[in-house]
């Protein structure tokens, strides 16, 4: 009888043990979720943190597109011609869909190439993604055939 009782606080002090384990577990994997979501930085309030512009030429650059910015689609078109090759996405998709934007009051099918073309580039861990899917429900001539 004593060996029965025995296994048996032994099997308890077990299950107690396994749901403290767990409980430890999901505490420790909500902090983690809860670091996580502060670290993550919304780009919309400033996409020149965004990564993708060269290093050495980032002022020069980044004082240009402000310049361009200025003169509306047609500046950020040359400007895209200029620099774009030597700038990376995500930033580069960030000012395309600019550019983007700035077209669809004059030319948008050109506007719907464009969007096409950075949508394609864009994956869904991409911090574009979002604004991807902000443009694409608010402005349904961008994917309407």
């Amino acid at each position: 009888m004593t060996k029965l009782i025995a296994t048996l606080i032994i099997l308890v002090v077990l299950f107690i043990g396994w749901h403290v384990f767990r409980y430890y577990q999901e505490v420790s994997n909500e902090e983690e979720n809860k670091k996580t979501q502060q670290t993550e930085f919304d780009y919309s309030k400033d996409p020149t943190r965004l990564p993708g512009m060269p290093g050495e030429y980032a002022g020069p650059f980044e004082m240009a597109l402000k310049e361009a910015q200025k003169n509306g689609a047609n500046g950020l078109k040359d400007w895209l011609q200029k620099y774009g090759p030597r700038v990376r996405d995500p930033r580069k998709a960030w000012i395309e869909l600019d550019y983007c934007q700035l077209l669809l009051r004059q030319d948008i099918p050109e506007a719907k190439r464009v969007f096409t073309e950075v949508k394609t580039r864009t994956s869904k861990a991409s911090p574009v993604f979002k604004r991807v899917k902000e443009m694409e429900a608010a402005t349904p001539s961008l994917v309407q055939p």
